[in-house]
């Protein structure tokens, strides 16, 4: 079923067309990779505070860090399917690609359970000791699956 779904995408318009239109497909790979570097540029910039500071006043980064990471995300969703649908089938079963989207999970269930946990507190002087692991599961995470992304076009 998974393969249907790849190639049913590689077939679609969205497939056709980002293989035959260079501009989209160039626009789509640019704008991935902006997307990458607000959502790891921003991420790692607000997890730095909470592990160098241990989270004090962690929520003034958060206010300008936490957007831009989302924005990044909403960039890389809509332009990782451009790119994708060029050779689905062919990236869809890439270990590079299993790779990037396990470090993707990990690092979206990481945020969650960060937000559910210290949302409330997040405004305070200080984060709780504990938030510390948040922020070293979130680096790698997004940082790993930033270098499997890469090495998507090299295996």
């Amino acid at each position: 079923m998974y393969l249907d779904l790849l190639g049913a995408l590689e077939e679609s318009w969205l497939g056709h067309t980002a293989r035959h239109s260079a501009w989209m497909f160039t626009v789509a790979n640019l704008l991935h990779v902006l997307g990458s570097s607000l959502v790891v540029g921003s991420i790692a910039v607000f997890d730095l505070k909470v592990l160098v500071e241990r989270g004090r006043h962690a929520w003034q980064v958060g206010r300008f860090a936490i957007p831009l990471a989302a924005a990044g995300l909403a960039l890389q969703i809509p332009t990782g399917t451009i790119l994708l649908a060029v050779e689905a089938r062919a990236l869809g079963i890439n270990p590079a690609f299993y790779v990037k989207l396990g470090f993707i999970a990990l690092g979206l269930v990481n945020v969650a359970l960060f937000h559910a946990r210290f949302g409330g507190v997040l405004r305070k002087d200080a984060l709780p000791p504990d938030a510390r692991a948040y922020a070293v599961v979130s680096l790698v995470a997004w940082i790993a699956a930033l270098l499997a992304g890469r090495l998507i076009a090299y295996l």
